[in-house]
């Protein structure tokens, strides 16, 4: 039994997220299980480093998968891009030892977000980034992302409801730039909680309009408490850039 790994590159806007929900095929997990039935003959189901939300796009994220088919992998390649939706494409497929696992040894991730801050919105970028005219004061938002960066318990930045599991993680960086009138956000962490990354946005930019200050972001790190946290900004603005492996 091979164990195939995909880099995969799609495009989030009319699909109701990563994971596969029953015979809905509205999902990308869902069409890429299509492809490699349709190639291999086979069931197949894919693993992937972690789901992401309807909406969400992803220029690096990897599954894998294990089939008994003998297809050259520059034919397996071909064949997915060809048979796939125009908005999902493989970047790259690699052969992997046996327990290689896509969730499992993921150490890291990689997230853009990105904003659009400016008083006329712009129809190019409306379904890959976040509208937002209101003034933003850069330096403070910089001063909050130096608060969140390191390791700290971040439930009171998640939609998580109960879990056992830990809570803590560490954020490596936690940037912005510049871009004219875009706003790009840079997260790279060990990993993050349900929808982090766009409850963290949403609160950078409630501390860039000064509806909340920098300091508060200690108090959601001592209070455990979401509702203290900024609102989640919508999906289509996020990008899962790269999952990191040892």
């Amino acid at each position: 039994m091979r164990n195939i790994k995909l880099t995969i590159e799609y495009d989030g806007k009319r699909y109701s997220g990563w994971q596969r929900l029953g015979d809905d095929d509205k999902t990308i997990q869902g069409k890429i299980e299509a492809t490699l039935a349709k190639m291999t003959g086979e069931t197949i189901e894919i693993i992937g480093s972690g789901r992401t939300d309807a909406g969400t796009h992803a220029r690096g994220q990897v599954a894998n998968f294990k089939t008994s088919s003998e297809m050259a992998l520059q034919e397996m390649l071909a064949f997915l891009n060809r048979y796939l939706p125009r908005d999902i494409v493989v970047k790259q497929i690699e052969e992997m030892p046996e327990r290689f696992h896509a969730r499992y040894n993921a150490k890291g991730k990689k997230y853009s977000y990105y904003v659009w801050n400016e008083t006329i919105p712009t129809v190019f970028e409306r379904n890959h980034s976040f509208y937002f005219p209101q003034t933003l004061d850069l330096a403070k938002m910089k001063a909050a992302c130096q608060k969140l960066e390191g390791t700290h318990d971040f439930i009171g930045f998640s939609a998580l409801k109960k879990t056992k599991k830990s809570t803590v993680r560490t954020i490596q960086e936690l940037s912005i730039e510049q871009e004219g009138q875009m706003l790009h956000f840079t997260f790279v962490g060990d990993g993050f909680l349900y929808k982090m990354v766009r409850i963290i946005m949403g609160t950078l930019l409630d501390i860039g309009t000064g509806k909340m200050q920098v300091t508060e972001i200690d108090e959601i790190f001592e209070n455990k408490i979401r509702k203290q946290a900024g609102e989640t900004v919508p999906a289509q603005g996020l990008f899962l850039d790269e999952v990191y492996y040892q």
